[in-house]
């Protein structure tokens, strides 16, 4: 797989699971959801990301 895929995973992931935690555990976590579409949003406009470097040096995608 791709960096691009394994961040596409984790991304997902973890939006699933804040919106989870945020519904039955405490609607805190809502804020989560919200820091990572944030990451979202400012990747796509300065084309850099930092899971993205995190993944590049732990080798993923070669």
């Amino acid at each position: 797989m791709t960096v691009e895929s394994y961040l596409r995973l984790i991304a997902g992931t973890f939006v699933l699971l804040s919106l989870a935690l945020g519904y039955w555990v405490h609607p805190g976590w809502f804020l989560f959801t919200a820091f990572v579409g944030l990451n979202l949003l400012q990747s796509g406009v300065s084309n850099w990301c930092l899971m993205m470097t995190i993944l590049g040096k732990l080798g993923a995608g070669q």
